[in-house]
């Protein structure tokens, strides 16, 4: 998530200092990103730098308020009509660790989806009985902050549900694959140095010694 564009979103609905934004990005988010205050001033600096927010007089408290600027305010509302786009590239550590485990002589694939599955298990559990928990604890009251909590918990219970599926689905693949084919041994063509040929291209020729 884009800190930048989250201070600029909060200082659209009204001029803001250093502490004042962390406290309303955590209260926003389920606190569920901790801001460091250096942080915040290293973005807000960056901002104005770019014209979107600007700095004002300290207060007696010495509190230096910033507030928004006209192109900061339409910046803020391109970023909340556009997508989030979603992740092309295997950048998630689970997929990846599976598919080498599957792939890797020597290794059995049975326990390590075992002890995954244990481990999402437990945190699936944890979540879903912090979220009754605070549920119970409020009662009626209905609040923003509330709403916020419950939609970032929502996230992360929906994340582990995810992983406990992907753990299914490999697991079918795995019993379903005849086993003597699973491993992958070494390539046979050794990777040359620097970078690969394009498609179509004819391979650089060796010098005969």
């Amino acid at each position: 998530m884009s800190v930048r564009m989250s201070l600029l979103a909060i200082l659209d609905h009204g001029p803001c200092y250093g502490y004042q934004l962390r406290s309303e990005f955590e209260r926003r988010t389920g606190g569920a990103r901790p801001l460091n205050v250096g942080q915040i001033y290293n973005t807000l600096d960056r901002l104005e730098r770019d014209g979107l927010v600007a700095k004002g007089d300290a207060d007696p408290a010495g509190h230096v308020y910033y507030r928004i600027t006209p192109a900061g305010s339409d910046e803020v509302g391109d970023w909340l009509l556009s997508p989030v786009a979603t992740a092309t590239g295997a950048r998630d550590e689970l997929p990846l660790k599976l598919a080498l485990a599957a792939s890797l002589p020597r290794v059995e694939v049975a326990p390590v989806l075992r002890a995954q599955r244990r481990a999402s298990q437990a945190a699936l559990a944890a979540l879903r009985s912090e979220r009754h928990d605070r549920e119970s604890a409020s009662g009626s009251a209905r609040t923003g902050e509330l709403l916020a909590w419950q939609i970032v918990a929502d996230g992360r219970i929906a994340q582990v549900e995810a992983e406990l599926r992907l753990l299914d689905h490999v697991e079918a693949r795995v019993l379903a694959h005849p086993a003597p084919t699973l491993p992958l041994g070494p390539a046979s063509e050794r990777p040359r140095r620097g970078r690969p040929p394009k498609a179509g291209a004819p391979r650089p020729r060796t010098a005969a010694v």
